[in-house]
């Protein structure tokens, strides 16, 4: 049911943290990954890492840069990324910005937009530049990777969240407009996961104890923890599965 041999991944933000680890675990189970961030020494460095991990098996990766908060550099991934491969079957929306910490009233329209761009605007284009070879196939995944910011409210997060909740709506609407097209879409929304993105909170220590005893399993999360449910919704084992946000947070929001 996790076998992905034959299928080929775009995973955005794949050079660290939850991302790597997604394009890793996809690998492993066979898919053939494109490594994507910004930055082309980072994409060349993962991508061979990942050749080294699975070491000549039916998986593997390329590096594929790509700045997502450009329309242009997206069709270049989905284009370069069929050239290579042939097709996309799966596509996992990792790569996120937050450029705000504090109360929503503080934050200039500048970087309220840059947030929204870069993490909704640019998931609705992706999706929908790989969706028309999935409808020609009729077979295809998609997976966002939200947030529980999109599922409740913040005081220094809000736009962060704002645009997570967006993604959560996005992904519901195309799980009902492509379902009847074998398409399945869902989200991930993690909550506090030891990576750089997240390290001005889990690396203060009166933030992390606070979170640690609100949080049922008194730990922080792995960016592996989001790996293994990845794997699950891109694969046969989550067959009759769309239109959902799995949360994995540790039990947090319970």
């Amino acid at each position: 049911m996790f076998d992905l041999g034959g299928k080929t991944a775009i995973v955005t933000g794949a050079t660290r943290g939850i991302g790597r680890a997604i394009a890793e675990l996809l690998a492993l189970h066979g898919a053939r990954v494109v490594v994507s961030s910004r930055k082309p020494d980072a994409c060349e460095a993962t991508a061979e890492e990942i050749n080294s991990l699975v070491k000549g098996r039916a998986g593997g990766a390329v590096p594929v840069p790509c700045n997502i908060a450009h329309k242009d550099q997206l069709r270049t991934l989905v284009d370069k990324s069929i050239s290579h491969y042939g097709q996309v079957d799966i596509l996992v929306c990792n790569a996120a910005s937050n450029v705000h910490h504090g109360p929503s009233a503080t934050i200039g329209d500048e970087a309220f937009s840059k947030t929204i761009d870069t993490n909704l605007k640019s998931t609705h284009w992706l999706c929908h530049m790989v969706l028309p070879g999935m409808v020609e196939r009729r077979d295809g995944a998609i997976v966002v990777i939200s947030s529980i910011a999109g599922l409740r409210g913040s005081e220094a997060l809000g736009t962060y969240g704002i645009s997570k909740a967006g993604e959560i709506a996005l992904v519901r609407n195309l799980a009902l407009e492509y379902g009847p097209h074998n398409i399945r879409v869902n989200a991930i929304a993690p909550g506090l996961i030891k990576t750089d993105f997240a390290k001005a909170l889990w690396d203060n220590p009166e933030y992390r104890d606070q979170r640690l005893k609100a949080t049922p399993l008194r730990r922080i999360g792995d960016p592996m923890d989001i790996a293994g449910v990845a794997l699950f919704l891109v694969s046969g084992a989550s067959a009759f599965m769309t239109g959902q946000v799995l949360v994995v947070d540790g039990g947090v929001t319970v």
